[in-house]
């Protein structure tokens, strides 16, 4: 029964190619021999199959409606027919007729393995869009199967038989992948395609990043801080701008770990690619400050109207604030999803004393400007944040509250009050001088 043994050994095959359960492929053969059957006796045949793989053996069996008179010669058989086997056979009866799986011939055999093959494909295509449809954004390793035309195929570790692809615009053009190289990169979108789904992965995006910190972060696992905002120039520079949900635990502290150790982890896999991470705000000109660092911004202005920020540092800080090739800048446009124009302290002077200057709104020309409280060095982020949910936004603010008023806003604990009252009687104390010289 060469027929038999040429369709079990098929099965062995595509068991341990397709990783897929002996159980199920059963079920597919089955399938395949109906399929075969139907191609023999017609599209309403009706049979018993029984696949027994340890004797090597396949039982067929077709079921035929005993019938007076045959209308479907593929699911009945008529009563002088049936009882030249049996004269026991009544019209309604079912017969069993056996038949030698090598009647099928060679091209039947063909036919039930296309089904079965093309069963699989199917079951293959729908197990892929299940397992990644949800896993958009996730980290995913394998290694490089080939290079066509600057596109990598990779070959993923935990699921082989995934389409999966790095065009060129999704990759970091200063690595160089060669085959069977290893690889680990984001998954960030799931393609169909005509021959089914097509995983799209990435190095190149900011999420890639994203995912290597949540991949060393443990806070950023446990959904403790996250990362709000991310701008990428790839292969050269990264900001991600990261917030707590807990205020004992700083965020840029989880990300940068002890010694360095969870950044280092990251740059290591970037190739040596430049991260600053910065604290996350709500509002537009602290964030702004916050994302042009390592650069120290003497004070910014807001236009909400065009989204714009204008920010003013002194003059050894305008180099470091705009970056190579206006990179810094950028980064932090991008980061903060606002347009950001940058003045050194004597260019924003001698802005101001031109003509037909207008002072930016909150802009006083005076010496007694009012000052924001994320502008006072020594307030912690934390508590500005508190404050400002509280209402009190700049230093005039806050400056004739008592102890007891800080201590019933929430997450200021009486050490922090005292620190706040303590830096409200310094600052107060060295204006009162000043004011007082003035006048």
């Amino acid at each position: 029964m060469t027929g038999t043994a040429e369709i079990l050994s098929a099965i062995r095959e595509l068991s341990h190619i397709k990783q897929l359960d002996r159980t199920e492929l059963h079920g597919l053969l089955q399938d395949g021999i109906h399929a075969a059957l139907a191609k023999k006796h017609g599209p309403n045949v009706k049979a018993e199959v029984e696949i027994d793989e340890a004797k090597g053996d396949i039982r067929i069996v077709l079921l035929k409606t005993v019938v007076a008179e045959v209308v479907d010669p593929g699911a009945e058989v008529s009563v002088e027919e049936a009882q030249y086997e049996d004269p026991e056979f009544q019209p309604g009866d079912v017969m069993e007729i056996p038949v030698d799986f090598a009647e099928f011939g060679r091209s039947a055999v063909q036919a039930a393995k296309q089904r079965i093959i093309q069963r699989v494909r199917e079951g293959e295509r729908t197990r892929i869009r299940d397992e990644f449809s949800s896993r958009v954004g996730e980290l995913l390793s394998g290694e490089v199967q080939q290079i066509e035309r600057g596109k990598l195929v990779l070959m993923l570790s935990k699921f082989r038989e995934a389409e999966a692809i790095m065009p060129y615009r999704e990759q970091n053009h200063r690595e160089h992948f060669h085959q069977g190289d290893p690889i680990r990169a984001v998954l960030k979108r799931v393609e169909e395609t005509p021959k089914g789904p097509r995983l799209i992965l990435t190095r190149g995006d900011p999420v890639f990043v994203q995912a290597l910190f949540k991949l060393e972060v443990p806070e950023i696992q446990q959904g403790i801080v996250e990362i709000r905002a991310a701008a990428r120039e790839v292969g050269s520079r990264t900001k991600i701008a990261v917030w707590s949900r807990d205020e004992s635990i700083d965020p840029v502290g989880a990300c940068v770990g002890l010694k360095g150790a969870r950044v280092q982890a990251v740059v290591n896999e970037l190739n040596g690619e430049r991260i600053d991470i910065v604290p996350w705000s709500n509002d537009p000109e602290r964030f702004a400050k916050l994302a042009l660092a390592p650069a120290r911004v003497a004070r910014v202005f807001s236009d909400p109207e065009n989204r714009t920020i204008q920010a003013v540092v002194d003059e050894d800080q305008l180099s470091l604030a705009i970056g190579r090739n206006g990179q810094n800048v950028r980064l932090a446009s991008e980061l903060t999803g606002w347009k950001i124009d940058l003045y050194s302290s004597r260019e924003w002077m001698e802005r101001a004393d031109g003509p037909g200057f207008a002072p930016l709104p909150g802009e006083e020309q005076d010496g007694g400007a009012d000052v924001k409280l994320s502008e006072i060095e020594g307030l912690a982020p934390a508590t500005v944040a508190v404050l400002e949910d509280a209402g009190y936004k700049t230093f005039n603010d806050i400056i004739d509250l008592e102890r007891e008023d800080f201590l019933k806003l929430p997450g200021i604990a009486p050490e922090e009050a005292d620190r706040i009252m303590s830096m409200l009687t310094e600052l107060t104390t060295e204006d009162g001088g000043e004011s007082g010289g003035e006048s």
